[in-house]
């Protein structure tokens, strides 16, 4: 059957038209067999309608595409303009020297993975490693053991798709932990509240900060830049082993080469980010029970300092359900936490609130095009804009309004 022999999805069409997807697979998910995830030009994950959808699989789309928006309720959560709805934030670490050197930021995330497991809270982590057929990727993973996280530890600057095959999952007995990218948690608790199988079979749900995906291009000029051809790639680690890390590739004769985290990310990486997440609402992982970040400490200017150390994870406990994690966690000796003045995130993450302070201008600058963009509920877009000056939004504008007619979105 071909493309033209059955209608097509309008989410999907609508999603392509304003290049809203985030590949996060959670159309491939509700339609297992009917849409799959590939991988297009310039190396990004897209979905790929192969059959006719039923009116139930066109709903759940339509309800959990996160480029199509996304809905957040405080609940009587402290609910912050820029951070969203939480009930703590702490800073801290693993204390296993081994994975906090491992992981990007400290291990936080990573131990508190451990401590699900080895309490036999869950009986498996859904998460993101690097693809064994392809050094630069991703690939899903079921970790069942703490050696199986730490082997994943680390940031992935590259697509992936982790709800796509979540399908075997939500039918098969167990619990799990699902480790994802803010709008890939953000799709999944939109299907838990009509899917009665997620809430069953995942019970915890981790984020991170997230600056956006950029696609395979962005590596493949990382490899350029350190004179690695990807053929002779054995290996390659975006960050990690150390704070912040350094990208680095291993050659298959077992040389190594490698650049710093401002280089690679700041230099490289970040232009390849895909147009969705420049006009993200949700970097910070709003839906998940807990999220972490990098800690990072910032120079007079108020720039991070991507200096070596050991690494400081900002843990966020979003839910009741993250706050009883978090604390538990520590109490079993797999973390450590100390007191943090949420006054001082913006600082530390200046990438994250200056979007959400430039979001509202840039998705004016698309509709004023015809362009569609996400619809965003309790995300408090103009609050987070007042914070702006009159003239950065202005600026933020205009540019989204020339990438558009440059044809770069």
């Amino acid at each position: 059957m071909t493309e033209s022999a059955f209608p097509p999805s309008p989410a999907l069409a609508r999603v392509e038209r304003g290049a809203l997807c985030s590949g996060c697979g959670g159309c491939a998910l509700v339609a297992p067999g009917r849409i799959t995830m590939e991988t297009v030009a310039p190396g990004l994950l897209r979905p790929r309608q192969t059959a006719a959808l039923s009116a139930d699989e066109e709903a759940h789309i339509a309800a959990l595409c996160p480029g199509l928006g996304q809905s957040v309720e405080a609940a009587g959560r402290r609910d912050d303009v820029l951070w969203g709805p939480y009930r703590a934030m702490r800073t801290g670490h693993a204390t296993d020297p081994e994975l906090r050197h491992a992981a990007s930021s400290g291990g936080a995330l990573s131990a508190v993975l451990v401590h699900l497991l080895e309490t036999g809270a869950v009986d498996g982590v859904i998460q993101t490693a690097a693809a064994p057929d392809l050094a630069i990727g991703n690939v899903t993973v079921l970790s069942r053991t703490p050696a199986e996280v730490q082997a994943a530890a680390g940031s992935r600057y590259a697509p992936s798709s982790p709800l796509a095959d979540l399908a075997d999952r939500l039918d098969e007995a167990g619990r799990f932990a699902f480790v994802g990218k803010p709008c890939d948690v953000a799709a999944l608790r939109a299907l838990a509240g009509r899917d009665a199988r997620v809430d069953a079979r995942i019970p915890v749900m981790l984020s991170f900060f997230c600056a956006g995906v950029p696609a395979l291009a962005g590596a493949r000029e990382v490899l350029d830049r350190l004179g690695a051809a990807e053929s002779e790639t054995a290996a390659f680690r975006y960050r990690g082993r150390g704070w912040p890390g350094r990208a680095t590739a291993r050659l298959r004769g077992g040389a190594e080469r490698s650049m710093s985290y401002h280089d690679s990310w700041g230099g490289v990486l970040s232009r390849h980010v895909q147009h969705r997440c420049k006009i993200c609402a949700d970097g910070t992982g709003k839906a998940a029970d807990l999220v972490c970040a990098d800690a990072w400490e910032c120079d007079d200017r108020g720039y991070p300092i991507f200096d070596e150390k050991p690494g400081i994870s900002l843990i966020v406990a979003r839910t009741e359900r993250g706050s009883t994690l978090m604390e538990a966690a520590e109490a079993a000796g797999h973390l450590t936490t100390a007191a943090f003045d949420p006054a001082g995130l913006a600082r530390m993450q200046p990438g994250q609130s200056g979007r959400r302070r430039a979001l509202l201008a840039r998705l004016a600058g698309l509709r004023v095009l015809g362009r569609p963009v996400p619809r965003y509920r309790g995300l408090h877009l103009a609050a987070a804009a007042r914070q702006n000056t009159l003239r950065s939004n202005l600026r933020n504008f205009a540019g989204m309004v020339s990438r558009v007619l440059r044809g770069r979105v």
